[in-house]
């Protein structure tokens, strides 16, 4: 099965090269990857255009809408020409070596597969205690509430068959847009799993992820998943 790797880049000169070649070495099945340029005003696209040029499974995408993860995540997404597509953040939080993994329970059936820091054989390294708190308990308690089939309905690391993206409205323009996609998927009686992934902190650049700033968000969709838990759509 066809896969597409999407990755969003802000300002990420000082760590894209060191992701993208640690995908290289790590992901020996067939896979192409899009990067998509999310207005940056730095080094990030000419560094990807001169990697496009060794790789040729990779290609720059620009974000020509509005700024924003969710916005550049739907660029990739409908730049894309694979039926399985998997997100991952430019920063080498994101394992690689969890993607065969997700993709073997894809063409098990699933429709969406999570990578997760929280289950058993997961783990999270290092990144703010606040926001590991935070993400726990809003994957935990989906989980025990609604039945989410994932402890960690937050992280971004996931794959979809791509027409569960493509025929989704997605109103978040931010990091919440994760949480709004795997909800709004369960409610929509899309097959879901997980299965364990390692996350580690960056060491180069910096976050764009604000906990205070985007709790709002979360909050609004974590409140339309218990409000909802019972409906189909």
């Amino acid at each position: 099965m066809d896969l597409t790797i999407v990755i969003p880049a802000y300002n990420e000169e000082a760590v894209i090269e060191d992701t993208l070649r640690d995908i290289g070495r790590k992901l020996a099945i067939p896979h192409q990857i899009i990067v998509v340029n999310d207005h940056s005003q730095d080094h990030t696209p000419d560094i990807v255009g001169r990697l496009a040029r060794e790789f040729p499974n990779l290609r720059l995408v620009q974000n020509t809408g509005e700024r924003g993860i969710c916005r550049t995540l739907q660029t990739g997404w409908h730049s894309a020409t694979t039926p399985v597509v998997v997100t991952m953040m430019a920063d080498l939080c994101d394992d690689p070596a969890t993607v065969p993994a997700m993709l073997e329970r894809i063409e098990a059936g699933f429709d969406v597969c999570c990578g997760s820091r929280y289950m058993a054989g997961g783990c999270k390294h290092g990144g703010p205690a606040l926001q590991s708190w935070f993400s726990q308990f809003v994957g935990w308690s989906l989980h025990r509430f609604i039945g989410l089939p994932t402890c960690d309905a937050s992280n971004a690391f996931k794959m979809y068959r791509r027409e569960v993206l493509t025929h989704m409205t997605i109103e978040d323009a931010g990091f919440a847009s994760s949480l709004e996609i795997i909800v709004k998927a369960f409610l929509k009686n899309c097959k879901i799993c997980e299965v364990p992934t390692t996350w580690r902190a960056r060491t180069k650049g910096r976050s764009s992820f604000k906990v205070f700033k985007v709790a709002r968000n979360y909050l609004r969709w974590y409140v339309w998943a218990l409000l909802f838990r019972k409906h189909r759509f």
